[in-house]
């Protein structure tokens, strides 16, 4: 169900996302290569949401915001239907994460190069006005955090609705076979 790069890339984004978090005041340079890292693994994304396997391809999942609060709306009720993918709430939660992620390394490499550090040291980007962008960078971090936290209790509450254990899924590759019809 969900292929090997893509669990790579899961478990890889959220050991580099909290390594990063939780080591900024201590060791900035290796919080630093952390947010590259981070950074490489949401292009790779991107570029894998495109050419990917099925269930990995954004074609396949991403719909519109209406229809992702429709599907919560229907969760909370106990209404919504069964997907073997990505469900439309989980859909708009990857791209939430990928988008906020990507603020979050890019202003952190941004913010670098203020110091003459990093790939985009001695380029326009050093003169940009730091207490801006640390300001983003500390709110996109916070509120990439806040997201992963909805994201888990959501991966939790679908377990427990729909008698199956994604985060298993998100190990093994398989999933419970289910279908796009009421919830058991």
């Amino acid at each position: 169900m969900w292929d090997l790069f893509l669990r790579i890339f899961h478990w890889s984004l959220a050991f580099f996302f909290l390594l990063a978090y939780f080591l900024v005041t201590d060791r900035l340079r290796l919080h630093a290569h952390a947010g590259y890292t981070v950074a490489l693994l949401v292009l790779f994304r991107v570029l894998w949401g495109v050419i990917g396997s099925r269930q990995a391809r954004f074609v396949d999942f991403v719909v519109w915001p209406w229809k992702s609060i429709r599907y919560l709306v229907l969760l909370l009720r106990g209404r919504a239907i069964s997907y073997l993918g990505h469900n439309p709430a989980g859909a708009a939660m990857i791209v939430a994460l990928l988008a906020c992620v990507l603020l979050t390394s890019l202003s952190g490499v941004a913010l670098f190069a203020l110091e003459g550090s990093g790939p985009l040291a001695n380029t326009f980007v050093a003169n940009w006005p730091g207490d801006l962008l640390a300001g983003v960078h500390e709110f996109s971090a916070n509120l990439s955090l806040a997201l992963v936290v909805i994201h888990v209790i959501g991966v939790v509450y679908s377990s427990y609705i729909y008698r199956e254990n994604l985060i298993k899924s998100m190990i093994t590759g398989k999933k419970k076979e289910t279908f796009n019809g009421e919830p058991p």
